[in-house]
């Protein structure tokens, strides 16, 4: 059985927030954490498919933007502003989905 996703907030550090999906079926056994690419967000219909069809087989996802797509900019962020969201997305994750 899949659930919808709802919305949540990521702390990146004291300056940046971020976006994200969190889809949690019943008794989820794993969680799945993954980004956009440069071209689309985290609500792009692909990424929807991805997260319907883990949630199918029992496995909860957390899709997140990047500060740069967050605010509109076609500028991807620096890898430490990047690599520091991935951390905090998979913090999230780890915190909602134990």
């Amino acid at each position: 059985m899949r659930a919808s996703p709802q919305p949540v907030a990521i702390r990146v550090d004291d300056a940046q927030r971020v976006s994200g999906l969190l889809q949690t079926p019943r008794e989820a056994r794993a969680c799945y954490v993954f980004a956009h690419g440069a071209g689309a967000g985290m609500a792009h219909p692909f990424m929807g498919a991805i997260a319907n069809g883990l949630a199918e087989r029992g496995i909860a996802t957390l899709r997140y933007q990047f500060p740069y797509m967050e605010h509109g900019s076609k500028r991807p962020d620096t890898p430490k502003l990047a690599q520091a969201t991935v951390r905090a997305a998979v913090a999230e994750a780890s915190r909602r989905v134990p």
